[in-house]
């Protein structure tokens, strides 16, 4: 009798190679750790950004493609020389918001702007160092993280399900009034903060005159 755990008969891809699919979450965190360990050793400031990011906050993995990363648009010639001299391909796209690296099958992105934003240097002080996978590394805030998520809902793009979890896990984190202030005029980062009420996932504005 074959055994239970002999795997699929030869024949099939599977079969042939007896290695098991990859493990893409595991893929990008060591993509992440690999571009964070060189741009450390470079002394070039940065801070992680995006769903690895949220991980690195407590939030539940679920990477959506990548890892991202923020850059000063100024330093962006010497990341690329720095990540290059590690081996690590690098290139310029058609947006000239950020950069693309690639490493461990996976896409790193380098970026300018945040949602449209410009990243600053300010920005990247209120990043807080933060093991990732066991590198510690610069990670965007979690004000300045959610921020960046409000900034990038539009008319084309909004896709509260996406963020949702991100809120209900680092509400006690978020400076939600400071996101008030920033997005009271925008009417899509409105409708959230008001849908984030409603959940009671952070307590009502208070009513104004």
């Amino acid at each position: 009798m074959a055994s239970a755990s002999a795997g699929p008969p030869p024949g099939t891809p599977y079969g042939r190679s007896r290695e098991l699919p990859p493990d893409r979450t595991q893929a990008i965190l060591e993509a992440a750790k690999r571009v964070a360990s060189r741009l450390k050793s470079c002394g070039l400031p940065f801070a992680l950004v995006g769903s690895v990011a949220a991980y690195a906050h407590g939030v539940p993995a679920s990477f959506q493609h990548d890892a991202d990363f923020c850059i000063l648009r100024e330093d962006a010639e010497a990341v690329t020389e720095a990540l290059e001299a590690a081996g690590i391909e690098v290139r310029v796209p058609p947006e000239d918001w950020l950069i693309k690296a690639h490493s461990h099958g996976e896409e790193i992105d380098l970026i300018f702007e945040l949602a449209r934003q410009p990243v600053t240097r300010e920005l990247l002080s209120r990043a807080q160092t933060l093991p990732v996978d066991s590198v510690h590394m610069p990670v965007l805030s979690p004000t300045d993280l959610m921020s960046s998520q409000l900034h990038a809902f539009s008319e084309h793009h909004c896709d509260f399900g996406a963020v949702l979890p991100i809120a209900r896990t680092l509400r006690e984190k978020i400076d939600w009034d400071r996101l008030r202030r920033e997005h009271q005029d925008s009417p899509m980062p409105d409708a959230f903060l008001y849908l984030l009420e409603r959940l009671h996932v952070i307590e009502p504005r208070e009513a104004g005159p």
